[in-house]
């Protein structure tokens, strides 16, 4: 699940106080390596990229990649189950 956002599909676009022009489809990846620009914003990763209106710029986007690639601790002690009879 991880990977998959961290490959997560967005749209790029380039917003004015009028209009949002979409500039392409690609990778989260991809999308954080683009100069950032004044009016840069991309599709939230967790969103159907082309077809949704949520939309965040490239440092929220930078912030939801970071979150969702970051290492979890897994709960292993709630995963054993220890039996005693």
């Amino acid at each position: 699940m991880d990977m998959r956002k961290k490959k997560a599909i967005v749209e790029a676009a380039l917003e004015s106080e009028y209009e949002r022009q979409a500039l392409g489809i690609m990778n989260t990846e991809q999308a954080l390596k683009l100069e950032d620009s004044d009016g840069l914003v991309f599709s939230h990763p967790d969103k159907e990229a082309g077809v949704t209106d949520h939309f965040v710029d490239q440092d929220e986007l930078r912030r939801l990649v970071r979150r969702s690639t970051s290492p979890h601790p897994l709960l292993q002690s709630q995963a054993r189950t220890t039996r005693s009879s």
